[in-house]
């Protein structure tokens, strides 16, 4: 039981008992009838005024002035619990923002979801599954309090995405990427405008509706586009022309208990792993991890073709990205190395 109802509780429970002892008090002293008794006391101790229902003799005054001090005592209880209620209700507002914007100012190299729909949750959950920091925004502000309640750990500002100000407080200048799932496909084109604006080098994934928008939204700044209608189409083909590889991937790429995921790995600089060829590496000896392919750069920086099941002799150099298949905990041990 929470302080505020233990309290009420306590403001009821003398509340009939002061009814319970005036009614008897007129009844049993005074020699009235139960009903005049009752109705005497509740006029009496809610002090509205009204008159008395007979006339008052030395007992029955006495009792009245005791029931109106109980009265008085009870009412200021009262006030005084939804006044402590209301102001409680109000600090654990402000706590709460206060404890969301401190630990937004913290965030760095996180992702910016933008939406809390269906897509939205979705992104959420394979985020916390990949324990990787994020911050969502939401204009609704009943669907954002439901979102709190699914998610107790989630940062989540009531916010319009569209907004250039929300994307600001929602830190993108040191987020690592924004997803940007909103309802109506004009909004996310907003939305990849604003960001892109904002952090020329954030990788920025938005939803499309309309086929028709895809483009449109590529030309807006996104570096990848989805369209729930063209992929479920092509996964409904898949299903029925290669339903064991769809089952596969189902188990590599849900969320849902995985014991067997797909994962890229970065090289960065000062890694254990740079300027080791893949037998040198021994990547599936020390981790187990099977390495399915690689991507080089090339010499001016950008990023070069895949390269499938790559030979023992291949190099690892800063700045390839690894594709590899294993548990979340081999993969990340292959992250401490990449990173070292």
């Amino acid at each position: 039981m929470s302080r505020f109802a233990r309290r009420f509780a306590w403001v009821v429970a003398f509340a009939a008992v002061l009814v319970a002892t005036g009614t008897a008090a007129f009844h049993f002293i005074a020699g009235w009838s139960f009903r005049q008794s009752l109705w005497m006391t509740i006029i009496t101790v809610t002090a509205v005024g009204y008159e008395e229902v007979r006339p008052m003799s030395a007992t029955a005054e006495a009792i009245a002035a005791f029931l109106l001090v109980g009265g008085l005592t009870m009412m200021g209880l009262w006030f005084a619990l939804l006044t402590s209620a209301i102001v409680e209700m109000d600090l654990a507002q402000v706590f709460r923002i206060r404890r969301t914007m401190n630990r937004i100012e913290q965030l760095k190299n996180h992702v910016v979801v933008c939406g809390a729909g269906r897509t939205g949750k979705q992104v959420i959950r394979e985020l916390i599954e990949s324990d990787t920091p994020f911050l969502v925004l939401e204009r609704s502000a009943e669907r954002a309090e439901a979102l709190r309640k699914e998610f107790p750990n989630a940062l989540v500002l009531e916010a319009d995405a569209t907004k250039d100000e929300s994307l600001v407080s929602a830190r993108i200048g040191t987020a690592q990427g924004l997803v940007a799932c909103l309802s109506q496909d004009t909004d996310n084109l907003f939305v990849c405008l604003s960001a892109r604006d904002l952090q020329p080098n954030l990788n920025i994934v938005a939803r499309a509706y309309d086929e028709q928008t895809m483009q449109k939204l590529y030309v807006a700044g996104a570096d990848h586009v989805v369209s729930p209608n063209l992929t479920g189409g092509i996964r409904m083909a898949a299903m029925i022309l290669r339903p064991e590889v769809v089952s596969f991937l189902d188990v590599v790429t849900r969320g849902d208990g995985l014991t067997l995921r797909l994962e890229e790995i970065r090289i960065q600089q000062g890694s254990t792993l740079a300027g080791q060829t893949l037998a040198e590496a021994r990547i599936p000896q020390k981790t187990g991890l099977i390495v399915i392919a690689i991507r080089h750069l090339d010499p001016r920086g950008r990023e070069g073709p895949w390269s499938y099941n790559p030979g023992p002799q291949e190099e690892i150099r800063i700045g390839d990205v690894l594709i590899v298949m294993g548990s979340p905990d081999q993969i990340g041990r292959l992250h401490r190395e990449a990173r070292a």
